[in-house]
């Protein structure tokens, strides 16, 4: 592709617009040292156009619990962050050789997640093709923790994500785990 007489050099930094819904919303958790390094500039929150919601089904070894995802329900929507990512650090093949981790590396994919594209919505009504990660296998089998629940919640409520789907989110994870109950009540 040409713009006018310019070519875009090999360096030449496109971004990839990301949408996570998990415990990537937090800033902490997408920008540490063990994952994007502060490469994800976050953009704003969206929610999914297509009907989705939360779900706790995929074990994540790193965390020792059920994951998120989200799944096709009636008149359920997902909020989440936005980000734009360099586009070297999406795939495995472009970060390896920089000596980075990819955010497919960092989601799974392959074993637990894959690359989806989905429409979301943000915040002033623009709608937008961004990429995503959805579960390979769900499972109904798998429980979450309070510790990646308040993940997700922190970080939810970092990016300015109403009240009433952050309680949505509450709810899901107690459904999914009446184990953590109190806990996640009080967060």
């Amino acid at each position: 592709m040409t713009y006018g007489n310019f070519w875009p050099s090999r360096d030449h930094k496109l971004n990839m617009k990301v949408f996570q819904y998990g415990s990537n919303c937090l800033d902490s958790e997408i920008n540490s040292d063990k994952r994007l390094c502060g490469h994800a500039k976050f953009i704003g929150t969206a929610e999914t156009v297509k009907e989705f919601e939360l779900a706790f089904d995929v074990w994540s070894n790193g965390r020792g619990c059920a994951a998120s995802d989200i799944v096709s329900k009636p008149g359920g929507k997902v909020w989440g962050a936005l980000y734009e990512i360099p586009e070297y650090l999406i795939a495995k093949e472009t970060a390896r050789p920089r000596g980075r981790r990819s955010l497919d590396e960092i989601e799974g994919v392959g074993t637990n997640y894959q690359r989806e594209m989905i429409d979301v919505r943000r915040a002033d009504g623009q709608v937008i093709n961004v990429l995503t990660y959805t579960v390979i296998k769900p499972r109904a089998d798998v429980k979450t923790n309070e510790a990646y629940v308040g993940y997700i919640v922190a970080g939810l409520r970092e990016r300015g994500v109403n009240e009433a789907y952050i309680a949505r989110v509450k709810t899901i994870a107690i459904a999914n785990n009446l184990d953590i109950a109190d806990l996640v009540d009080a967060m």
